[in-house]
């Protein structure tokens, strides 16, 4: 199954690959940094979230799937609106950490957008079979 998983990540799209090996997945997990900030531990744990619920999307799938998306949407969008509200309603946050805040706010958007479009293609054809 790990092969197979691994198979299917390899046939992605060499972009695609370097976005979530490089960019994402790396942004969802710093903020097991900054558990001790404001809102620290609950943007950790949607983060995490967020791509934990995807393994056994993967083992289900044996590989990648539009399914994928699903837990990026249901944890990501209140992340990124925690986020925002965040960095408008604390003054206080160490630069640093409101950095990182903008980082993670961008790089999520980013995913969310394609997130939703495959989440529309993953729910068209699961209607057609």
């Amino acid at each position: 199954m790990l092969r197979d998983i691994w198979i299917s990540f390899r046939n992605l799209p060499a972009w695609v690959q370097i976005w979530m090996s490089v960019v994402l997945v790396p942004a969802n997990l710093v903020p097991l940094a900054f558990l001790d900030q404001p809102y620290g531990t609950l943007i950790a744990g949607l983060a995490i979230l967020g791509m934990a619920l995807n393994l056994p999307i993967m083992m289900a799938e044996r590989g990648m799937s539009r399914a994928m998306a699903l837990p990026h949407l249901l944890f990501w969008t209140p992340m990124v609106l925690i986020i925002v509200y965040v960095l408008n309603t604390h003054t206080d946050l160490l630069p640093i950490y409101a950095q990182f805040l903008l980082v993670l706010l961008v790089v999520d958007l980013i995913s969310l957008g394609f997130d939703l479009r495959d989440a529309i293609l993953w729910n068209k054809n699961r209607k057609r079979q």
